[in-house]
Formats: structure tokens, C-alpha cells, sequence
């Protein structure tokens, strides 16, 4: 009985990690091609390498190993450097010049500390 206990939670918890990581984008992927993300809603995870705010509004960049990514924070202020975090935005529109990518940014929408 205890075997059978033992495989369902670890049956649960390897579902609930798949259907978490299902959802999260790579930053790359959105680096690559943004006018694909344009207005679309995101999650993204990754350290937070740079922050500047004030007053409860900022931009700080994320990089999840495959790249980083700007967020901009109007309500949740900004994290510090080095926290670990998962955010839900939506991408907005990038500044592009000559096929490179300079500005893409996510509005957060949610924020997670890990």
C-alpha cells in the first residue's frame, strides 16, 4: 500500500512540473522573433541582473540563461539584483534597426519570488 502511495504523489508531482514548465517561455525564443509575442501574454523566469525604480514603478532586466530581457513594473516596484523570479507580462511592441532586436519589453502583470 505504501508503494502505491508513494507512485501517485510522485505521478502528481511530475505532472504538476510539467504543466508548470509548459507555460514558461524562453527568453530567447522571445528575443528571436518578437513581433510573434507582440501583445501577447507571457511567463518568464530568471535572475534579475540590473533594476532601477522608483516609487513603486521601474524596469529591471531578466536573464534565464538564454537571454536577457527587460520588464517594466508600474505596481509591483522592482526586485533587487539577484532575486530569483517568475513574471507574467505581455510583450510589448520592440525597437528594431537594420534586422536587430534593442528593446523588447515585458508590462509585468504578476510577479513570483523563488
Amino acid at each position: 500500500m505504501k508503494i502505491r502511495t508513494l507512485n501517485y504523489a510522485i505521478g502528481v508531482l511530475l505532472l504538476g512540473i510539467f504543466l508548470v514548465s509548459c507555460d514558461q517561455q524562453k527568453i530567447s525564443a522571445i528575443n528571436a522573433d518578437p513581433g510573434s509575442y507582440h501583445n501577447k501574454e507571457v511567463q518568464i523566469a530568471g535572475e534579475v541582473t540590473q533594476s532601477i525604480g522608483a516609487l513603486g514603478k521601474g524596469v529591471y532586466m531578466i536573464n534565464d540563461g538564454t537571454g536577457s530581457l527587460w520588464v517594466y513594473s508600474d505596481k509591483l516596484g522592482v526586485p533587487s539584483r539577484g532575486a530569483k523570479v517568475g513574471v507574467k507580462g505581455t510583450v510589448l511592441p520592440a525597437f528594431t534597426f537594420l534586422g536587430t532586436n534593442y528593446a523588447t519589453v515585458v508590462r509585468e502583470v504578476d510577479r513570483r519570488s523563488k
